[in-house]
């Protein structure tokens, strides 16, 4: 099925959101569109992967936070995954961070799009992605690009102490006992982490540095 859309026919979509409102607007906006039919809706990472092997969708519009059970970025892994040709997964959310971009595309997400953009733009990236063709929002290729051109810089080795301590679950005031510095410092150096991986949360540098094999 995968990559060999019938031109002659419209592309199946199955919506995966776990926002039941979301899930009726985007059902709405592209019932609207003739070339396109949502064959189903999921609310969460494991419906979707059961519904994907019932209906057997063209592309998979997909968010990443998924509320409970596995997230967007693991149900997308999983569909990519799966023996045969499984559907195209296309990323719609409003998070845009490197990390979460990151994390999709190596999921094998075929496409990361924005909530913010504009109807004709969602269109034309279903069409593209139930042909296996890349489609990224204007500000998500912006930012692939700035990160090919520019890699991250390394971590040093207190970064990388912190890091590990973060891995661990503990706060900053554990982490600076046990490592002997100040509170201060470990936000001063957390800060630089955020910064160097692309996150702004704990949750996502820890992450971002265990896809890296920044942990030991």
């Amino acid at each position: 099925m995968t990559g060999a859309t019938d031109a002659a026919r419209p592309v199946r979509i199955l919506l995966c959101d776990d926002h039941a409102v979301v899930r009726a607007g985007l059902r709405a906006l592209l019932d609207s569109a003739p070339d396109i039919e949502v064959v189903g809706e999921a609310g969460t990472g494991e419906e979707a992967l059961a519904l994907s092997t019932k209906l057997t969708p063209d592309v998979v519009l997909m968010d990443l936070q998924l509320g409970d059970g596995i997230d967007g970025v693991e149900t997308t892994r999983r569909l990519t995954a799966a023996p045969g040709e499984g559907p195209h997964v296309l990323v719609l959310t409003t998070y845009d961070t490197d990390a979460d971009i990151t994390r999709a595309i190596e999921a094998g997400a075929t496409g990361y799009l924005l909530k913010a953009e504009r109807p004709e733009e969602l269109f034309a990236a279903i069409q593209a992605a139930a042909h296996g063709r890349t489609a990224l929002s204007a500000p998500v290729a912006g930012r692939v690009m700035a990160n090919l051109r520019s890699p991250r810089p390394t971590l040093t080795g207190r970064e990388r102490d912190i890091l590990t301590q973060l891995a661990q679950g503990l706060g900053n005031r554990e982490i600076a006992k046990a490592l002997f510095i100040s509170e201060a410092t470990v936000k001063t150096h957390l800060g630089r982490i955020y910064a160097k991986l692309g996150v702004d949360t704990r949750a996502g540098a820890v992450s971002v540095a265990k896809e890296q094999r920044l942990l030991p």
